[in-house]
């Protein structure tokens, strides 16, 4: 887990990137706004979503020559969605490391989905900036290719209600069905879901959104009816 802007230089392959600049990628506008407008990494995040793009799909054309263009898409949306960019910071721990103003560190900034793949792509442009794109190509695939794997395994990308909605098709077992239930403030409101498919019913999705929660009960549903599936293939 990364405690420190060196450990995350490390953890990204680049312990000669500018410590200014890193500093600057990991400003977020709340922070910036509360220490004197200082510059924010909303700039950088612009130019590291290029980047970013511009990599996974190279890699991705290449990678799967046979794949029709709208089936390219849905992997690059998968693999660029903020859900992806949030789970490979959490990886990074780009958390423990954003420099966050006060309101949002009291509101779990840390832990947003938005703020840290905002961040991831701000990191991503930083590299980009001081390096090129080869470097920064090299940091990408050092951090997104079991993404992009995990994609490409998936099908449908990293959709896991949509991957789930398909192997409950192939399977016959109808239309998968979420329940989901709250608790706390609003400001920190926690949710937790269960998904009924056919006769099974699955627990353990949970996050600080709806969309969070089904998301993460349909990966474990997904799993538990892959492997059904690959055991009775056996």
């Amino acid at each position: 887990m990364t405690t420190s802007v060196d450990d995350l230089r490390d953890v990204l392959g680049v312990p000669d990137l500018d410590p200014e600049l890193l500093t600057h990628a990991l400003t977020h506008r709340s922070y910036a706004y509360e220490n004197g407008q200082i510059p924010n990494n909303e700039r950088l995040e612009f130019l590291g979503d290029s980047v970013l793009g511009v990599v996974v799909t190279d890699h991705l054309f290449r990678t799967h020559p046979d794949l029709p263009e709208g089936q390219l898409a849905k992997l690059r949306s998968a693999v660029v969605s903020a859900k992806a960019l949030a789970v490979v910071a959490r990886t990074l721990g780009v958390g423990e490391v954003v420099r966050l103003g006060r309101g949002e560190e009291a509101t779990g900034g840390r832990e947003k989905a938005s703020i840290l793949s905002d961040t991831v792509e701000a990191l991503i442009g930083a590299v980009y900036l001081q390096f090129g794109i080869e470097r920064a190509a090299e940091v990408v695939h050092r951090v997104f290719d079991p993404v992009m794997a995990d994609a490409a395994r998936l099908g449908a990308g990293l959709d896991w209600k949509t991957s789930l909605q398909e192997i409950s098709a192939d399977q016959g077992l109808g239309v998968p069905k979420y329940v989901v239930t709250s608790e706390g403030p609003d400001h920190a409101r926690i949710f937790a879901a269960e998904v009924h498919v056919g006769e099974h019913v699955f627990g353990g999705g949970g996050g600080t959104s709806k969309k969070e929660a089904e998301q993460q009960v349909a990966q474990i549903a997904w799993e538990s009816l892959s492997g059904d599936s690959e055991a009775a293939r056996a």
